[in-house]
């Protein structure tokens, strides 16, 4: 029944869990009732344009890849069946119903004890938790108690590169008062911010200027955003081997996304400022958040709308089924998550503040990792998969993903539970 209720909640999605988190949360913190309540609709609405927008880039962007795939050929024992399965198979363990009322006494505990600044509202991402509980749950043959502590690991370790990301968030995404506290963003940072550092350290490699501003200075016009969008598009619709119309279907697409996610962020943050404010104020007040920089955690969706980060993801699109190919040791083919890159390496590009060639190597360094532990504990995602009754693809005996099986956190916490129970 407890699960049941869970899976109610969830089904609504951000875009109504969100505005009714949010009006609870102004009215909690001072706003009264019409202020919390038009602020909650407000970022509702940013939300609905975000997701039609992602909707329209991961549409696109999956086609290219699906015919990518079937016109080179590519072939490899397991499938990457993207995160929203990874997703559904989370919410589906045992262990998710208990996950998030631990999971939020977990951040105000932090909160209280001053070990975090991030007040973390995006519960539809607490799935990465409940994902690396699950996980655990399936090497432990069904511990309880380890598997919620592997799930309470991941949630501080989020955390903790949340707060360290905040000012990157604010400074370069211009994201007053908020931080990402999204699984998969914070396990690309954790390795992808230091492969920046060293990348903007080589010689040669670290002069080259290619951030969105310094190329539509060198080429105008061409230069813009919803240009490099579609110039990018045009360049995947060819390596699909589209038509000519579908070529430049997906082209007009991708200028689409690059041009209309940052309204769509706007359109949220006007929403969302007035919130920051009050908690803020209120906490302050109570000398809860005196002298510090207390964020609200969201949804890494808000970040991706940078030209630079969606530019840096397409291009990763074909470089990581490249990768798939040549890497020794992989075995998992690419599909579900390539639209998703975006969300990726959204911290890397922040830390290399918008250079798309510094972003792309250390992203390849980082796609590269990912499909390489994607494919070390594709069976213990297999294993969630089946006791979650998830039906398998066509053809396909072991599943993992990109998001769940190649992020860096949750392998690490499976790392140190099987040294911890010698379970290999």
């Amino acid at each position: 029944m407890l699960l049941d209720v869970v899976q109610y909640i969830l089904n609504l999605g951000p875009t109504v869990m969100l505005p009714l988190t949010i009006t609870i949360i102004g009215m909690i913190f001072g706003q009264g009732f019409k202020k919390a309540f038009r602020s909650g609709i407000t970022i509702g609405i940013g939300f609905v344009g975000i997701n039609l927008v992602i909707g329209l880039l991961t549409t696109n962007l999956g086609g290219a890849a699906q015919q990518m795939v079937t016109r080179y050929g590519l072939h490899l024992n397991i499938i990457d069946v993207g995160w929203p399965a990874a997703a559904a198979i989370s919410w589906a363990s045992p262990i998710a119903a208990i996950m998030i009322p631990i999971a939020m006494f977990v951040n105000l505990v932090m909160l209280v004890l001053k070990a975090t600044n991030v007040v973390d509202i995006d519960i539809w991402n607490y799935w990465h938790f409940t994902a690396a509980g699950a996980t655990v749950y399936v090497l432990t043959s069904g511990n309880w108690l380890l598997a919620i502590l592997a799930g309470i690991l991941y949630e501080v370790a989020v955390l903790k590169i949340a707060d360290k990301t905040a000012p990157m968030v604010q400074d370069f995404f211009g994201l007053e008062g908020v931080a990402l506290p999204t699984g998969s963003t914070a396990a690309c940072g954790l390795i992808g911010i230091p492969i920046v550092k060293v990348v903007r350290k080589i010689p040669g490699i670290k002069s080259l200027k290619a951030d969105p501003e310094t190329i539509q200075k060198r080429f105008g016009v061409f230069g813009e955003p919803m240009m490099m969008g579609l110039v990018l598009g045009i360049i995947l619709g060819i390596l699909a081997g589209y038509g000519v119309d579908k070529i430049l279907q997906i082209g007009v697409s991708m200028a689409g996304v690059m041009f209309l996610m940052p309204r769509m962020v706007r359109i949220l943050m006007e929403g969302l400022i007035p919130v920051s404010e009050s908690v803020r104020e209120f906490l302050q007040k109570k000398n809860f958040g005196k002298d510090r920089n207390l964020t609200i955690g969201l949804d890494a969706a808000v970040a991706v709308g940078h030209p630079a980060v969606i530019a840096t993801a397409l291009v990763l699109v074909p470089i990581t089924l490249f990768l798939a190919v040549i890497l020794p040791g992989n075995q998992v083919l690419p599909f579900g998550d390539l639209a998703t890159i975006c969300f990726y390496v959204a911290f890397i590009v922040g830390a290399a503040k918008g250079n798309i060639v510094h972003s792309v190597i250390a992203g390849t360094v980082v796609m590269a990792l990912a499909l390489l532990m994607a494919t070390n504990i594709a069976s213990f995602h297999t294993q969630i998969a089946t006791m979650a009754k998830f039906t398998m693809p066509d053809g396909a005996s072991t599943i993992s993903s990109l998001d769940m099986g190649g992020n860096f956190l949750n392998w690490i916490v499976i790392k140190i539970f099987q040294v911890l129970t010698g379970n290999f």
